[in-house]
């Protein structure tokens, strides 16, 4: 059994820990299942400390290493959290896997996760027997009417509810989870987005409700400024708003003060910004070999597609700016990432082309969202069919994979730069 933990030492749930232990968020949860109106979802800002952004999503496996470099580097970890950069249960697999692994090593470290709660109730049996000690949900409203101004849709399963049907089914669970994790001896801390004009006058309603389910605190968190949501930045409280707020809910729950709304790869202490050179574990972490089966090296059957991305879930990168591609393949359950394939050296001309035309030999496609004229045409020539496209990567490849259009997320022809990712110098 796993031994008994000091739950004191978790920073975000005990302000006066703060300055001494440290928490790591493994961003191993890259797909959501809602989309709210104050969330734009980018993955490779390394100025903005927010929920949703990272530098790099890992495996399991490459998490794992991930945290024995940065437990060694750093003693002072007591906790390891998985807080997206979408929502752990959008993604259970990779979540529980990782749960499970860092368990297994680490049985001294705190597990915490951060959810919207739609897909939690399954597995709080299992988070109980992980000793998983703490978890956040945010919950926004408890009035349906109020919840369908904040979010645009909810994927449940395999359905796509939108309106009141969508965020009643996404409060009836979250409200079902508090009980329920209670049950299991595990910390609920629920967060609030204080939006102003939405739900500001509402937040002390949330409070009561989840004190009746058993909550220990909560933490109501400004909506944070961005200009590209739907919300933009109109509706942000001002502080003086955000002081007002917690001080009447200190009548109802014990709150959080010290929030620093940290990003799905935040490592270290609360309000320190990530270091360069921990920047660079996670990202040699995320080019770790994953232990799945690599692109046969012979002459070789057009099964796979390549994608330029810089995290793992977007088609966002220049094709002359990356240095690695993502390989993705069908294992006939699913999509399944091959191996990361490195691109031949910048500064080849021509024959930097021609070699990685070769090094793409088994793929029928290469996804990017920039390429010059000469790699497009001598990639084309070895066989290479070149897509400009955006958006979702699981998205794109399993349609291509299944011999279905993707016309929707083709991207107008890029050149160096105009109007691409690329810094401008050429993809020579």
């Amino acid at each position: 059994m796993v031994q008994t933990l000091d739950l004191s030492q978790h920073p975000c749930f005990n302000g006066e820990n703060r300055h001494k232990f440290m928490r790591i968020h493994l961003p191993v949860a890259p797909r959501c299942n809602v989309q709210c109106n104050f969330c734009t979802r980018r993955f490779d800002c390394v100025n903005e400390s927010r929920p949703g952004v990272t530098q790099a999503v890992l495996t399991p496996e490459q998490a794992v290493w991930y945290l024995e470099q940065m437990t060694a580097a750093h003693p002072q970890i007591a906790v390891v959290g998985i807080a997206g950069p979408g929502d752990p249960f959008a993604n259970p697999e990779e979540t529980m896997d990782t749960l499970r692994r860092v368990r297994a090593r680490f049985p001294q470290l705190l597990l915490c996760l951060a959810t919207n709660g739609l897909q939690l109730l399954p597995y709080i049996p299992e988070l109980g027997k992980l000793q998983v000690s703490h978890v956040s949900i945010t919950v926004n409203a408890v009035d349906v009417k109020i919840l369908e101004k904040i979010y645009a849709y909810v994927r449940y399963g395999k359905r796509v509810l939108t309106g009141a049907e969508g965020v009643a089914q996404l409060l009836e669970n979250q409200l079902a989870a508090i009980p329920l994790l209670k049950a299991q001896g595990i910390v609920v801390k629920i967060n609030t987005v204080v939006i102003q004009g939405i739900n500001d006058e509402h937040v002390l309603e949330v409070a009561r409700k989840v004190k009746e389910l058993g909550a220990d605190l909560v933490n109501p968190m400004p909506m944070y400024p961005n200009s590209e949501a739907a919300f933009g930045i109109a509706q942000v409280p001002s502080l003086e708003r955000v002081r007002e707020i917690k001080a009447h809910l200190a009548n109802i729950l014990p709150v959080m003060h010290h929030c620093t709304r940290c990003r799905a790869d935040a490592v270290g202490f609360l309000g320190q910004a990530e270091s360069e050179s921990d920047q660079q574990v996670l990202q040699a972490a995320a080019q770790k070999p994953v232990g799945l089966p690599a692109a046969p090296a012979g002459a070789l059957e057009r099964q796979y597609v390549a994608v330029a991305t810089r995290e793992g879930l977007l088609v966002n990168q220049h094709l002359g700016e990356a240095n690695t591609l993502w390989v993705y393949g069908s294992n006939g359950l699913g999509l399944q990432l091959i191996e990361k394939r490195p691109t031949p050296a910048a500064g080849g001309g021509d024959e930097r082309w021609q070699q990685l035309g070769q090094s793409l030999r088994d793929c029928t496609t290469l996804l990017v969202s920039g390429v010059g004229p000469r790699p497009l045409s001598i990639l084309t020539a070895s066989g290479v069919k070149v897509n400009l496209m955006e958006g979702m990567i699981e998205e794109i490849v399993k349609k291509i994979l299944a011999g279905e259009s993707v016309c929707q997320y083709l991207i107008g022809p890029k050149r160096c730069g105009e109007a691409c990712n690329g810094t401008g110098n050429g993809c020579g």
